[in-house]
């Protein structure tokens, strides 16, 4: 005979207060992989800038992707990326719409070029001059066919090298993204000429109220995935995390893939409150 409802919901909650069978340290240590992945979330925020990107890619403008440290930039932006899959032939260059580097620190033009270049898959060679180089990645970004170069913690470009980016612009009909945080703003505004090229603005921020309650539903459901429920959403736990990443993406996704781990490593199924202040005040 099939359980009643009533006898099954005790089951469920018997089950889910004693937890899962310790699992072995095999499985454990795939669980705590799985967990360090990254991993592409279905954001609203993240499609809106998506929707956004993909008009500037058409019309072929430049733009800026503005936001403080951790709100997520950097997640939304590559994601864009990976949605533009590039495309290869037996015999002829891969069509690559959408590049995306990060520069080092204090980049030249040397180190610009040669990143787009290594992007492309294209070897380069250590005595290259920059002329050499700037032939070289011109060239490269027409045969990949590339629609869009985003250039994120863009701040890092020394002053000089934004004449470079702006000819990618005029000479190859590219949209290029720039992507940072006010820090940004503040070199670009230097250089009318720069500024005049990248008004258009998008501006990445914090998570408030109802949507920093559903971004926790959706990492508890589609990135943790422990075996027992944590409502993370309840309103002590969700305090916590409020007070702790200040509505930041980038930090509520830290603490809660730490909180996740440390739970495991504990033997526990889900997190609990104690764990999650532990780890939250680690933050604070």
């Amino acid at each position: 005979m099939m359980a009643s409802a009533e006898s099954k919901a005790k089951a469920e909650a018997v089950a889910q207060q004693l937890g899962n069978f310790e699992k072995t340290e095999e499985d454990l240590a795939k669980e705590i992989q799985r967990l360090r992945r990254r991993n592409v979330v279905q954001l609203e925020q993240v499609k809106q800038l998506h929707n956004w990107l993909e008009g500037k890619r058409r019309s072929r403008q430049c733009c800026r992707v503005v936001g403080e440290s951790r709100t997520g930039k950097t997640i939304g932006c590559n994601a864009y990326r990976l949605r533009h899959k590039p495309i290869q032939e037996t015999g002829k260059p891969p069509i690559v719409p959408v590049v995306y580097i990060e520069p080092p620190q204090d980049c030249g033009s040397i180190d610009l070029f040669r990143a787009i270049i290594e992007y492309l898959k294209y070897k380069v060679q250590s005595r290259e001059k920059v002329r050499e180089l700037r032939s070289r990645a011109m060239k490269v970004l027409e045969r990949c066919q590339v629609e869009t170069l985003i250039i994120d913690e863009a701040d890092r470009l020394k002053p000089k090298t934004f004449a470079d980016v702006r000819d990618i612009f005029d000479k190859r009909n590219i949209s290029v993204v720039l992507v940072g945080t006010d820090r940004l703003d503040n070199v670009i505004k230097r250089d009318e000429q720069v500024h005049n090229r990248f008004r258009a603005c998008y501006r990445f921020g914090k998570l408030t109220g109802t949507e920093f309650e559903q971004v926790v539903k959706i990492w508890e459901r589609d990135i943790l995935r422990l075996p027992i429920p944590s409502n993370l959403h309840a309103k002590n736990m969700l305090k916590i995390l409020g007070q702790a990443t200040g509505g930041y993406i980038g930090l509520l996704d830290m603490i809660l893939r730490e909180t996740a781990v440390r739970a495991l490593e504990k033997g526990l199924g889900k997190i609990n409150l104690e764990t999650l202040k532990e780890v939250a005040e680690e933050y604070s």
